[in-house]
């Protein structure tokens, strides 16, 4: 017999794993004929965290904003939530947001939703705030504490908050790029505490808000906090082990104690959690086994897909 690559047989048993678990209407998606419509395109998945451009630190395989937009079509992805690599270092955040808008414009093939970002160490963050809602016509805001060089305790957190939900905006934290453990040596990243905006949150409970690549506790109680006294959602890049999302929602047999592996107090109903890869920096397919070898039911996967992100930004 004739031997299987790894590469090859990883390969056969990703599209496998994909086909055999993700609704029906989706893989009619991806499976229909080349210029014909699919059965269901309002069907697949709402990737809630993607970055465009270069990574600082690296070169990315799919930094390119239209290889980038093929992998996610290729992998049912209908719709993505952008925001730019660019936010982490530069100082002019309006040139940051114009180019992100310009590029999900042109290159986004009508998939690309883009999310700008504003630094709260820098003066004038509040006409950021403007003109990417009035300007850019964005739907949201994304931050990058730690690598923005101010912690969400910053004093001007609280009015952030609160501008945004007066815009019916959403504002997405991002919590971690990457494992401390490989930080690049002369770089500072500083830690993201959770309080802080917790304590924000409770002044404005109308406030949309997602946590992205949330890393917080070793137990959880932080996370525990947040689905228990805010009405922010998470979304599943960071979550790792078999059977992560499972754990995380307590779902399936033996999932009914703990919360995700690692995170004791950490559990998040099924409603506020959605889809996030972290791409390219992450690859696309790991988020995508996640949702494979986790034993959730169909409305679960659904919801987790599309539907919780859709309540939050939806779309004509």
């Amino acid at each position: 017999m004739k031997p299987i690559a790894r590469r090859r047989f990883l390969k056969d048993s990703l599209l496998t794993g994909v086909a055999l678990s993700l609704p029906n209407e989706l893989l009619a998606a991806q499976t229909a004929p080349r210029g014909q419509p699919a059965a269901s395109p309002a069907i697949g998945l709402i990737d809630t965290n993607v970055n465009l451009f270069d990574w600082p630190f690296r070169k990315l395989k799919y930094r390119d904003t239209r290889a980038l937009v093929a992998k996610l079509r290729k992998h049912g992805v209908i719709e993505a939530w952008a925001g730019s690599f660019e936010a982490l270092l530069h100082k002019d955040m309006d040139g940051v947001n114009t180019r992100l808008a310009g590029e999900c414009r042109a290159h986004g093939g009508g998939m690309l939703v883009p999310f700008g970002s504003v630094n709260l160490a820098w003066p004038d963050w509040e006409e950021d705030v403007r003109r990417c809602h009035e300007v850019h016509r964005m739907p949201g805001i994304r931050l990058f504490p730690g690598y923005q060089a101010f912690d969400l305790d910053h004093a001007e957190m609280p009015r952030l908050v609160k501008m945004i939900a007066e815009r019916n905006l959403i504002l997405q934290v991002v919590y971690a790029m990457e494992d401390s453990r490989v930080y690049h040596p002369i770089f500072n990243v500083g830690r993201v505490t959770s309080a802080p905006l917790l304590e924000a949150l409770k002044g404005v409970p109308n406030a949309k808000v997602e946590l992205l690549h949330f890393t917080g506790s070793p137990r959880g109680e932080d996370l525990h906090q947040f689905m228990t006294q805010t009405n922010a959602v998470i979304d599943i890049s960071r979550f790792e082990g078999n059977g992560a999302v499972g754990r995380l929602i307590g779902s399936g047999p033996g999932f009914s104690s703990g919360g995700a592996p690692g995170i004791s107090h950490g559990r998040a109903p099924v409603e506020r959690i959605v889809f996030g890869s972290h791409a390219p920096y992450y690859p696309l397919e790991t988020a995508l086994f996640k949702l494979i070898e986790s034993p959730l039911k169909q409305s679960q996967l659904h919801a987790i897909m599309q539907g919780n992100a859709r309540r939050l930004l939806p779309r004509a």
